[in-house]
């Protein structure tokens, strides 16, 4: 039935799109006592959090033993998904849920990473480090030691000696069918295997990248079958009723354009993302007369794009050799900021920040905390302590100064500027 479901051009409806959901934790979830879910505070992750627990309130699936909520803070979201994000959490404690606000350590946070160390912003064709970094490798830490805590519990339980192991881990994750053209391939690739139906794909026990949990936790995704109108309807007008929890998620509708959000389409990230071309969400957003206070942040793509220039970084001047005494293929490559760059940059976003900050004041909307005063501290503290990435010592050229250029061979050719 499902795979007819999926098949051509035949519309779930919304009571339909929850039944199915229904039926897959129905139909998984009870080989798993604990359960997490990974909660970026878009729009899908938001909608699968605030629906599993009304279907568990309502008694329409059975409780876990434990269900965690991992919160993905990258210190870059959307002003008002952190807003209704804070919300949520508020909402979910309140039921008992516990919630983890993952984060990545300060040193790598995404501000203090490109101002503090020096690395330079990310890009899609030589160094996107960032969704890693902020996201990825903080989530796997905090559920390898929601593991750890589960699988001590067990092991130590008074009543536990000799019991078998405790049942994977489920993590549930918002992924959709049709969500993305790279999604779908994906769901598509997985959606035989382990013995899921084909063109289902809601279960799988193949296993995340990230450190710490490989091998220990099965994957449910509970909601790949829903349209994009469903979730906009659940966010929106189902959701915020109190017969359905009462959840504060109207306004994560409204970030991605209210009653338009279906045809605007836009896909939410990082504030001012380096990596997209256009930065979608937040035009959106400034369209909203309420949340137009938000405009300065459009300095930030530029900005990243000006810390990228050859003016603002260093150059290794050639002859940069691999362990083995060979030329190192990359030669002459750009590098790290320079601390001139660095103030700049640094200077510029408490610049945009300020300028947010003063408008929320005399508006009587919420601040926006682009960069706290322990990530300031910590830039200001690395740029005193001269701190350069690793494999660079700050006596490198400017990268905009001429070199005579080097070849794999060891020749020099011409200059390079």
């Amino acid at each position: 039935m499902a795979a007819d479901l999926f098949a051509g051009s035949q519309r779930l409806q919304m009571t339909e799109s929850i039944e199915l959901t229904v039926q897959s934790l129905l139909a998984y979830a009870h080989d798993h006592d604990h359960w997490g879910m990974a909660w970026s505070g878009g729009k899908d992750s938001s909608a699968t959090v605030t629906l599993i627990c009304w279907l568990i309130d309502t008694g329409k699936i059975p409780a876990p033993m434990s269900f965690t909520v991992f919160y993905a803070d990258t210190r870059m979201e959307l002003t008002p998904l952190a807003i209704a994000a804070l919300q949520i959490m508020d909402e979910l404690r309140d039921r008992g849920i516990e919630v983890h606000v993952v984060r990545a350590p300060l040193d790598k946070r995404f501000f203090v990473y490109i101002l503090g160390r020096g690395v330079p912003p990310p890009n899609n064709n030589t160094l996107r480090w960032c969704t890693r970094q902020i996201k990825i490798d903080p989530m796997g830490e905090a559920v390898a030691c929601k593991l750890d805590e589960i699988e001590r519990n067990h092991n130590g339980g008074p009543d536990l000696d000799g019991a078998a192991a405790p049942k994977p881990f489920l993590m549930i994750t918002g992924v959709r069918q049709g969500e993305s053209a790279m999604r779908d391939r994906r769901i598509e690739m997985s959606c035989s295997k382990d013995g899921a139906e084909c063109g289902q794909g809601w279960y799988q026990k193949t296993l995340p990248e990230a450190k710490g949990v490989r091998g220990r936790i099965a994957t449910l995704a509970p909601l790949l079958h829903w349209r994009v109108c469903h979730v906009w309807e659940w966010l929106k007008h189902w959701a915020p009723q109190p017969q359905f929890g009462d959840w504060s998620t109207a306004m994560i509708a409204d970030a991605y354009g209210g009653d338009e959000a279906e045809e605007i389409n836009a896909r939410t990230g990082c504030i001012g993302c380096p990596l997209a071309a256009k930065d979608m969400a937040l035009d959106t957003i400034l369209h909203n007369p309420s949340w137009a206070y938000l405009a300065p942040l459009k300095g930030l793509k530029p900005l990243y794009r000006e810390l990228r220039m050859a003016r603002n970084r260093l150059r290794q001047p050639g002859g940069e050799r691999r362990q083995d005494g060979t030329l190192a293929k990359n030669q002459q490559r750009m590098g790290p900021l320079t601390f001139p760059a660095r103030l700049m940059g640094l200077d510029r976003v408490l610049t945009i920040q300020a300028e947010v900050n003063a408008a929320a004041v005399r508006l009587g909307r919420p601040r926006l905390d682009l960069l706290d005063a322990k990530e300031e501290a910590r830039i200001r503290e690395l740029i005193a302590a001269k701190t350069w990435p690793d494999g660079w010592d700050g006596d490198e050229p400017t990268a905009d100064t001429p070199l005579p250029a080097y070849f794999a061979d060891g020749t020099i050719q011409h200059l390079l500027v």
